[in-house]
């Protein structure tokens, strides 16, 4: 990968170039012809700069472009589908500050079918250069990289591993050290003594604080973890680390029951399955998130004003309930619904609304239709929760189950959803073992036709329950 001022120099020269080609092309004559015989650009002017307009309409369009793409500038691993998406961002980001400069002063304006052509051509340009230039050919073409706590684990992880270590991180660096002699590793007690001491060649690289940095600069694509234990906050924000820059990760068997895994072990490690699902399923399935929670919002509109204001007779209390769930890699985010019990005698335990005695009168019917997730939609919209998915638990509920369910975690690799197929199958989280096997199940086999099939029999069921609720 190129990396520091040479990545810069070479992302924003060849940036640059197409976004003048962009313009250039969108400004031909020919192509405004062409473009105004498609329907939907059929109402646009066919409108051409020449000499110093042109001029004028390319440097305006590359301080914009160039400016809005800063932070893709940054020299960093990113997974394919992660590239497309940000730059496509920025890119509509850019179409629009550009049709502002147009509004506010006519000097620099674009013609609206410019701005429109340049803004595709760049839609499409802009990504693929970004994705050719994130990675550069290797001469050593596996570099790995341990990570951990635990010094006989890293020990233990460097000797099975099959590929060059560049070394090792640990959230305790602070306390490692090289022996005097340099034949092995030791941590540092309180008291100045030593303890845990291995045959460890490598060099202890730094803290976790460190991970990407070195990841970047070594250009790593495997980190290998060596933990004491998996349930610890370093380990799932390891992961997400591997996650977010594209880098493979693998795991001693022993913590294999915490992870998602492949199911390929080589020696006492096993592949981590960080990726479940292909780019092609992310977009779609993200597609199919705003559309579904964009149109589900405009038509509920009416519905959820109804709500609001029978909750508030009802008991006058507060309209939405807030409360934490565990997202991706053990991250949280706030998830808002409508309240349909009363807020004192909150217990992470689950129970069955037939047990709860806390549901008020106007929530039993939220809940019994499944109107209290309405507000959910907005958490899909922007991103935090997908339409199908496992059910974001509570973050408190999650310990309780966990100590029941050593293996719970392997939820935490997808978005969680708001139907899932545990849902469908009307099983909670009471029943957490088969809980975790329906979602397992939903996430080795997702796609988009398998997502509808669920949705489409989430909304049976509500159909169903609001008639039964009826009569």
């Amino acid at each position: 990968m190129l990396s520091g001022w040479r990545f810069r120099l070479v992302s924003g020269v060849g940036t640059a170039t197409l976004v003048a080609a962009s313009v250039g092309v969108a400004n031909h004559p020919f192509v405004q012809r062409l473009a105004v015989v498609v329907p939907v650009f059929s109402r646009l002017p066919s409108t051409t700069l020449s000499n110093g307009d042109l001029t004028l309409a390319i440097l305006t369009t590359l301080v914009v472009v160039l400016g809005a793409l800063i932070p893709v500038f940054k020299p960093r691993p990113r997974r394919v589908l992660d590239t497309i998406l940000i730059v496509e961002r920025r890119v509509v980001f850019a179409a629009v500050a550009l049709a502002a400069v147009g509004y506010f002063d006519y000097t620099y304006r674009l013609p609206r079918t410019t701005l429109v052509l340049s803004t595709l051509t760049m839609a499409g340009v802009l990504p693929a250069w970004f994705v050719a230039i994130r990675r550069r050919p290797r001469v050593d073409p596996n570099r790995a990289l341990v990570v951990g706590d635990d010094p006989a684990t890293i020990e233990d992880v460097i000797q099975e591993t099959d590929v060059p270590v560049e070394g090792y991180v640990s959230s305790l660096a602070s306390r490692f050290r090289q022996s005097a002699d340099g034949d092995g590793l030791s941590i540092a007690t309180p008291d100045g003594g030593t303890v845990s001491r291995v045959s460890i060649d490598e060099d202890c690289l730094g803290g976790l604080a460190r991970l990407e940095e070195l990841l970047i600069e070594r250009d790593i694509d495997t980190v290998v973890f060596a933990f004491a234990y998996p349930d610890q906050e370093e380990f799932f924000g390891t992961l997400d680390t591997c996650y977010r820059t594209g880098v493979n990760a693998k795991v001693h068997h022993r913590h294999a029951d915490a992870v998602l895994t492949t199911g390929v072990e080589t020696g006492e490690l096993v592949d981590i399955d960080l990726e479940p699902w292909d780019w092609q399923n992310h977009v779609l399935k993200r597609a199919f998130d705003v559309v579904f929670s964009l149109v589900a919002l405009l038509t509920l509109a009416p519905l959820m004003l109804l709500i609001a204001a029978a909750i508030k007779l009802d008991d006058g209390g507060s309209v939405f309930y807030a409360q934490q769930r565990t997202a991706e890699f053990g991250d949280t985010f706030t998830v808002y619904k409508f309240r349909t019990m009363v807020p004192e005698g909150e217990s992470a335990t689950p129970l069955d609304d037939e047990e709860n005695d806390r549901i008020t009168r106007v929530g039993r019917v939220l809940r019994a239709t499944h109107l209290d997730e309405i507000p959910q939609l907005l958490s899909i919209l922007t991103g935090r929760m997908s339409v199908v998915g496992p059910r974001a638990a509570w973050v408190d509920e999650e310990a309780e189950i966990e100590s029941e369910v050593s293996s719970w975690r392997q939820r935490w690799f997808v978005k969680p959803g708001l139907t899932g197929l545990a849902q469908v199958n009307d099983v909670t989280s009471t029943k957490p073992d088969e809980k975790l096997r329906y979602d397992v199940a939903y996430i080795r086999n997702q796609s988009f036709w398998f997502d509808l099939r669920i949705v489409l029999r989430q909304l049976w069921m509500v159909f169903r329950d609001a008639v039964a609720l009826i009569r």
